[in-house]
């Protein structure tokens, strides 16, 4: 049984209003749901059944996961270099800040340069490629949750900065080093312990 171009059109209206921007991917799956549709309606089924169950049974959380599926295949070989680069380099800061502490407790040479490119391969590498992922993967996040994670990443990237500065003796390192450790004890604690205490009490 062919659609009535009225049917058609409710088809093409419920895709629309999905949010997928991409207009090939939107012309398939019109052509596919009106194609399973269709076959329902054989089945004699409603046509308002046959769309739901069409929807459901080709995008259970929403047809926009099937963009999100589609950008990522596209985009795979890239996504994965940069998370490959991404915790490389958080695993290598993170190794050389915690030996320079320790060399410092031991009194060995190195600590202070493998404690500062730990932390500014830190704060200048690994979080901007984190938050550039972050937003990637995240399509909806609470407004405290977006709130707690800029203001981390504006702290770790003033006190960076500030380690930068004093490392080459440039006026401006204090600075920025109270400026980065007032954003993280009053702008990223309160929202990570806030967040805590919802997930604990929900």
């Amino acid at each position: 049984m062919r659609l009535s171009p009225e049917q058609i059109s409710i088809i093409r209206t419920h895709v629309e209003g999905s949010g997928i921007q991409m207009e090939t991917l939107k012309t398939d799956i019109i052509d596919h749901l009106c194609c399973a549709v269709e076959i329902k309606i054989e089945r004699k089924q409603t046509f308002e059944k046959g769309l739901s169950e069409a929807v459901r049974e080709l995008a259970p959380n929403g047809l926009e996961e099937l963009q999100n599926e589609t950008v990522f295949l596209l985009n795979s070989t890239k996504i994965i270099f940069m998370k490959k680069v991404m915790f490389a380099t958080g695993l290598l800061s993170t190794m050389a800040f915690a030996l320079g502490w320790t060399f410092g407790i031991l009194h060995l040479p190195g600590s202070f340069e493998l404690s500062a490119y730990g932390f500014l391969g830190f704060a200048f590498i690994f979080l901007p490629l984190y938050a550039i992922d972050y937003y990637k993967a995240s399509i909806q996040r609470a407004l405290s949750e977006k709130l707690r994670f800029i203001f981390g990443l504006m702290s770790a990237t003033f006190l960076g900065a500030s380690v930068a500065l004093k490392m080459n003796h440039i006026e401006g390192g204090s600075l920025l080093l109270a400026a980065g450790t007032a954003v993280f004890v009053f702008g990223f604690l309160p929202f990570l312990f806030f967040g805590m205490y919802k997930k604990s009490v929900s």
